[in-house]
Order: C-alpha cells, then structure tokens, then sequence
C-alpha cells in the first residue's frame, strides 16, 4: 500500500514540476514578447520622429520665405500673387502641424509623453491660446468670444500641454465654422474641478459622423481637410491629467466639446 502512495506521490510531484517549468517558460516567454513589443513601439516612434523632424525644418523655411514675400520684403506683389501665397502659407502651417502632432502621437505610443505639473489657472491659459487664435479667425472673418473667470481656483496640470488641447479644439471649430461664423470658449468652475467648452455654430455632425471622433485619420467630417489626430492628441492630453472630453453635437445646429480636469492631477502623473 505504501508503495502505491509512494508513487502518487512521486507522480504528484513530477507534474508539479512540469507545471511550474511550464509556468516559467510562459512567463519567459511573455517577458520576451514585451521586451520586443516595446522595442517595436520605440523603433516606430523613432521613425515618425526623425521623418517628423525632416519634413518640419524644410517646411519651416519654406514657411519663412513666404511670409517675407507677403511682407513685401523682397518687392510689391500682384494682387494674383498675394493670393497664391496666402494658399501656400495655409497648406504650409497645417503640414508644419501635422508634424507635430505626429510627434506628440509617437512619443504618446512609446509611453515618453509625460505631463509636467505645475499649479495652473486655466483662465490665464485659455485666454493666452483665444489672442493667439484670433488672427486666424480674423482671416476667415470668424468672431471669437471667451468667457472665463478673472481669478479661476489653480489645479495640478501641465500648462504647455492645456494651452495644446485647447489649440486643437480652437482649430477644429474654426475649420467646421463657416466665413463670418462665431465660436465661443468658456471656462467654469465645477464641482470636481474645471471644465472648458468649446461650441461652433459650424453644420454639426450626424450620429454616425460622432462615432468617428477620437480616431486618428478620421475626422468625423466625409469631406474634411483635417487628420483627426488633433482630436486624438486632445483626448490623450485630458485623460492624462485625470479629466474627460465629451461632444455635443447634432447637424445642422453646430457642436460644442467639453473637458473636464479634476482640481488634483492623478497619482503617477507627472515628472
């Protein structure tokens, strides 16, 4: 009898340690397959950053020639040739911002995009990134209004990244609103911290158009001249300071996005 015990218990043991020899190699095996996994990741946003990087500086002086010929630094221009420049310098600017924001996105997926906290006040922010936009605006004779408190309680956030999110929705709203279209900016106090809205009275989405939003390459618009990644990159921005980003919208009555950020940024965030 002992000897049958003996060897239930010997079999016991010899699957116990076929067990745990196989958990190891599983285990060996998953740490390899993320050491990989994240030396791909890193390859690929060291790709997109030197190929980001090469495309920005040519696009950049190309940039700066223009803006010396629209000055009329090297002579006057015809009137034909004012407006093929402002043509270029357009298409220049958005391709020098897809630069970016292909930049942003790929140290976002390498895990590098790491906010720096700072106490803020949102106002201060918002204002900066609304006088900043409104020549923009002006050239589509678009009006810009903000709302937004003189003195805003200060959170934990990185100031650079905000003025970022807000650029982008600024830009999305003045590309879906029509010549001489308003957008309106607001910034409010609300229970768990701050919120800012952003509302156009551009077309509007349909249901299926919303469902799109927050994808890269996809704007929510069919025949929209925009990449999608701004809305991507404002998503990220606001999630990673603990917030959310909500849309209203319904076509034909223009749209309006909301984010929100908690008064204290989440454990773990930030340098």
């Amino acid at each position: 009898m002992w000897l049958v015990a003996l060897a239930l218990l010997a079999g016991a043991f010899t699957g116990a340690i076929l067990t745990a020899l196989r958990g190891r190699h599983i285990r060996a095996r998953l740490r390899a397959e993320l050491v990989e996994l994240e030396h791909s990741v890193q390859r690929r946003a060291d790709q997109v950053t030197s190929l980001s990087h090469e495309l920005r500086t040519p696009l950049s002086m190309i940039k700066g020639a223009v803006d010396l010929l629209r000055e009329g630094m090297p002579g006057p221009l015809t009137p034909a040739q004012g407006r093929l420049l402002q043509v270029l310098d357009h298409q220049s600017t958005q391709v020098i911002g897809l630069c970016e924001s292909l930049l942003i996105q790929a140290k976002i997926e390498a895990g590098l995009f790491v906010p720096k906290l700072e106490r803020v006040d949102l106002s201060v922010v918002a204002r900066d990134v609304v006088t900043a936009m409104r020549p923009l605006c002006a050239q589509r004779q678009q009006r810009i209004s903000l709302d937004a408190p003189q003195v805003t309680p200060r959170i934990e956030a990185d100031p650079m990244l905000l003025a970022q999110a807000i650029t982008n929705l600024l830009s999305n709203a003045s590309r879906f609103t029509t010549t001489g279209g308003s957008i309106d900016v607001r910034v409010t106090a609300i229970d768990t911290g701050l919120a800012v809205y952003v509302t156009d009275d551009g077309a509007g989405m349909s249901r299926e158009e919303r469902h799109r939003l927050f994808h890269r390459f996809a704007t929510g618009r069919p025949l929209a001249d925009g990449t999608g990644l701004g809305l991507v990159i404002t998503k990220t921005i606001v999630e990673l300071h603990g917030g959310e980003i909500m849309v209203h919208t319904a076509s034909q009555r223009g749209t309006t996005f909301l984010f929100t950020l908690p008064r204290t940024a989440p454990a773990g965030t930030g340098s």
